[in-house]
């Protein structure tokens, strides 16, 4: 049913619906960020979509809930704020958020992009406690971007496989967050030992140039 609301929003407004869908998934639409992102790039592989614009929209969508979600716990009373995050369904994660938050400090924001309904408990909590919006943004706004990259790139190979491939995602999110997570964090230290070597090395030849 979800996915195919989706479609019909798409065939509508156009890559707009993006941006849209995964705002309007806060007041209760039926559809997962993650098929969002998958379906964008799966239209922008087929060329129903403009591949750039695909992208972006989904960018500033996954964002802008998340700064909603900021705002919610920063700028609201703490009943109307509890009361709205326990309809989201966040009520459940938020605890979960503050175990990360405990653990992690603000480097929980974009750990929790990888992960279901803490995307959106992790901002709320980090508006309650307050933390500066720049900061929020900072830190926070490359993770959503990285998420996107890599569910809008997942979505380039799944084609007509898109309803299947949604319903073994949500039979199995714990287990593949977990995975897709860890993928994530590895390439990222991989990519960072690759480039501090380079600057090891750039630092050892400018070293015996000078001698």
């Amino acid at each position: 049913m979800g996915y195919d609301l989706l479609l019909d929003i798409i065939e509508y407004f156009g890559p707009l619906a993006l941006f849209l869908v995964l705002c309007l998934g806060l007041i209760g639409l039926p559809i997962p960020n993650e098929a969002v992102a998958l379906t964008g790039g799966a239209l922008a592989e087929s060329g129903m979509l403009d591949e750039a614009l695909a992208y972006i929209m989904l960018s500033l969508g996954i964002c802008s809930a998340m700064t909603f979600n900021y705002s919610l716990g920063r700028f609201t009373s703490s009943k109307f704020s509890r009361r709205f995050a326990d309809k989201q369904k966040l009520g459940t994660f938020i605890d979960k958020s503050e175990q990360l938050i405990n653990k992690y400090g603000v480097y929980a924001i974009p750990i929790s992009v990888f992960f279901p309904f803490l995307r959106h408990a992790t901002p709320y909590i980090m508006g309650v406690n307050r933390l500066k919006y720049a900061r929020f943004a900072l830190i926070g706004f490359p993770a959503a971007m990285v998420w996107t990259a890599v569910y809008f790139t997942l979505g380039h190979f799944v084609g007509d496989n898109m309803p299947e491939i949604i319903s073994t995602i949500n039979r199995y999110e714990t287990v593949f967050y977990i995975i897709l997570a860890v993928a994530v964090l590895a390439a990222g230290l991989i990519l960072y030992r690759k480039l501090r070597a380079k600057r090891i090395d750039k630092q050892s030849i400018n070293h015996h140039h000078d001698m």
